[in-house]
C-alpha cells in the first residue's frame, strides 16, 4: 500500500524571510494600516525590511529572557505584526502559540492555564481590556507588551538596542508554532506544528504558485494567527510576489485597496468572498485585473465564484478551491472557471494531490458510504500535525491505524473519485443530505442574502439564519419560493450580520449559533 512519504523539506519561520532576501529583498510589502508595534515603518517596506524587523525584534525577546522551546503566547490587537512578532519568536527557538486578537479573555485564560506558563506578548490595548481581570503573574512566567508600557509587563520599546543574537534552528521534528483550531465546538485546540510538518504544507502550496507564469500583486486578507498567514508569506516571499495585506475587511475598504493597487491574485476566507459581493458594483470595478482567486479554510458557495470570476477582465480568470483542516494542512483542491462554477456543485472538494496526500471514506453505520449515508473522511498527509499541545490523547482518538486522521467531516466519494464534503459530524441534521447544500442553492437563487446558516432548532429540525444586504426586512414570498424544493425548513431567523458568532477565520460558530437560538426559541416553543 502506497504510504505518504515524510516530508525532506523544512520550513523556520525565523529564518524565511532572510533567506528569501538574499535574491528577493527589494520585494514590496504593502498594508492599508500602520503597525502597532512598528509604526515608524510605514506602510510599504521590502522583504530585506521585513527580514530585519524580526532580527531585531528577536534579539529584544531574548533580552527579556524568552528562551528556545519555550511556548510564547502571541495574543495582541489585530494588525500585520503579528506576523513579525511570531517570526521573532521562531527565530530564538521559541514556539509561538497564535491566539486570536478576537478571542474573549476567559477562553485567553484557559488557554493559557493549557500552556503551562508561557511568555505572554501581548500590548497594552489587551492588558488594559480583554486580559485586565485575569491573574497573569499565575497564568504566565512573564508578560512582553509589544506597545505602550504596563506595570506588569516588560516594554519592547525599552529593549532597543540589544546585543544580536544568531538564529536558533530547532530539530525539524520539534514544535515550531502552534495555532488553534476554528473554535466551533467550544474550547480551541492548540495545534503543534514542526519546521517539517510546515515544510510539507509548504511544498505543497509552493506547487500551486508555481503555475502562476509571472510577477503577479497578491492581494490577501487572511487571519494572522493561522499556519495559511505563515506558509504564504514562505512561499510567496521565495517567489519574488509583491504581496499587499489588508486588515480591514470591510467591502468599501476592500474595494478602495483593490482599485489602487490592481492584485492579479486576491486570496480571502470564504465568508469575507461573500460579504465583499457588494463591491463588484464598484465603478471602478477592483476585481478587473484579478486572474487568480483562491479561498481556503471553508466551503465557498458557487454562486460566489461565478460572480468574482466574471467581475475579471483577465483571460481565463481561476478560483481554486482548497479543503484542508488546521491538523492537516492542504489535502484536495479544484479549480473553477467561468464556464463551471455556477455549474458546479459546491460539495465537491476536488481531489488529492498525488505523492503528498490521500483520503479514504469510512463507513459510519456499516453501509457503503454514499450521498444518502456520508462517510467519515479520513486523510493521510505528511503536513499532519504533531499534537494538541496540552491533550495528546484528545489528538490520538482522532489517528486511526497510526496514518490515518479523523477530523470529523463526513462526505462521499463520486465515480470519478472526486470527494465530496456533505457536513462535519456535530452540524448534521437527521433529514437534511447536507445544510451546506441548502445554503448552496438558496444563496443562489437570493441576491438580497449576505449570509445562510441552516443549524438545529431546539427540537432538532432545521432553523435558517438568515442575514439581507443592507439588513432589509426578509420577503417571505420570495423566500418561500427559494425553499419550496429543499428540505422542510423551519421559519427563517433573521440577524445582522456583526450578530453572527464567528472564528478568526470568519467561520460562523455553528454549534453557539444553534445554542443562542435554542435560548431564544424555546419558551416560545
Amino acid at each position: 500500500m502506497f504510504m505518504v512519504p515524510k516530508s525532506k523539506k523544512f520550513l523556520y519561520l525565523g529564518v524565511m524571510s532572510e533567506q528569501a532576501a538574499k535574491k528577493y529583498g527589494d520585494t514590496p510589502i504593502t498594508l492599508d494600516h500602520e503597525m502597532d508595534a512598528f509604526p515608524d515603518t510605514g506602510r510599504k517596506f521590502t522583504v530585506s525590511e521585513f527580514a530585519d524587523l524580526v532580527a531585531a525584534t528577536a534579539d529584544r525577546l531574548w533580552a527579556a529572557g524568552v528562551r528556545p522551546s519555550e511556548p510564547v503566547a502571541v495574543h495582541k490587537t489585530s494588525s500585520f505584526d503579528i506576523t513579525v512578532l511570531a517570526c521573532a519568536v521562531a527565530r530564538i527557538g521559541a514556539v509561538p502559540a497564535m491566539l486570536s486578537p478576537h478571542l474573549d479573555g476567559e477562553t485567553v485564560g484557559k488557554l493559557l492555564e493549557r500552556l503551562e506558563r508561557p511568555t505572554l506578548l501581548t500590548d497594552e490595548a489587551k492588558l488594559t481590556g480583554t486580559l485586565a481581570g485575569l491573574p497573569l503573574g499565575e497564568l504566565t512566567a512573564r508578560v512582553v507588551t509589544a506597545t505602550g508600557s504596563h506595570p506588569d509587563a516588560v516594554a519592547l520599546a525599552d529593549l532597543a538596542g540589544a546585543p544580536v543574537r544568531r538564529p536558533v534552528l530547532l530539530a525539524p521534528d520539534q514544535p515550531a508554532l502552534m495555532t488553534h483550531t476554528s473554535g466551533t465546538t467550544g474550547v480551541p485546540k492548540l495545534v503543534v506544528h514542526s519546521a517539517r510538518s510546515l515544510g510539507a504544507r509548504g511544498s505543497w502550496q509552493d506547487k500551486v504558485v508555481s503555475f502562476i507564469r509571472k510577477r503577479e500583486t497578491v492581494a490577501m486578507h487572511v487571519s494572522y494567527v493561522h499556519s495559511r498567514m505563515y506558509l504564504g508569506l514562505a512561499v510567496l516571499q521565495a517567489r519574488g510576489m509583491p504581496m499587499v495585506f489588508m486588515n480591514d475587511a470591510t467591502p468599501a475598504h476592500v474595494a478602495d485597496i483593490l482599485a489602487e493597487h490592481r492584485p492579479g491574485v486576491l486570496e480571502t476566507h470564504p465568508n469575507s468572498f461573500l460579504e465583499w459581493e457588494e463591491m463588484l458594483d464598484d465603478p471602478r470595478r477592483p476585481i478587473s485585473n484579478v486572474k487568480y482567486f483562491n479561498s481556503t479554510f471553508d466551503a465557498i458557495h458557487p454562486s460566489t465564484m461565478h460572480k468574482f470570476l466574471h467581475a475579471s477582465d483577465r483571460r481565463s480568470p481561476v478560483f481554486l478551491q482548497v479543503y484542508g483542516q488546521s491538523e492537516c494542512g492542504p489535502l484536495a483542491a479544484r479549480t473553477y472557471r467561468r464556464r463551471n462554477a455556477l455549474k458546479a456543485d459546491g460539495r465537491c472538494q476536488g481531489y488529492p494531490t498525488p505523492f503528498m496526500t490521500r483520503y479514504r471514506l469510512v463507513s459510519r453505520g456499516g453501509q457503503r458510504p454514499t450521498k444518502e449515508n456520508p462517510g467519515y473522511i479520513d486523510v493521510a498527509t505528511a503536513g499532519r500535525a504533531l499534537t494538541y499541545f496540552g491533550e495528546q490523547e484528545r489528538f490520538d482518538k482522532q489517528v486511526v491505524g497510526g496514518e490515518w486522521w479523523r477530523g470529523g467531516d463526513v462526505g462521499y466519494r463520486t465515480k470519478w473519485g472526486c470527494l465530496h464534503l456533505l457536513d462535519r459530524e456535530v452540524d448534521v441534521i437527521p433529514g437534511v443530505e447536507s445544510t451546506l447544500e441548502v445554503e448552496d442553492a438558496v444563496l443562489h437563487r437570493l441576491d438580497e442574502l449576505t449570509e445562510l446558516v441552516v443549524v438545529p432548532g431546539p427540537d432538532q429540525k432545521p432553523v435558517p439564519v438568515v442575514c439581507t444586504r443592507g439588513d432589509k426586512p426578509l420577503d417571505a414570498a420570495r423566500w418561500r419560493a427559494a425553499v419550496a424544493d429543499q428540505p422542510a425548513l423551519g421559519e427563517p431567523v433573521q440577524r445582522r450580520l456583526s450578530e453572527l458568532p464567528r472564528t478568526a477565520t470568519a467561520k460562523i460558530r455553528r454549534l453557539e449559533l444553534a445554542r443562542q437560538l435554542a435560548e431564544e426559541l424555546a419558551p416560545a416553543q
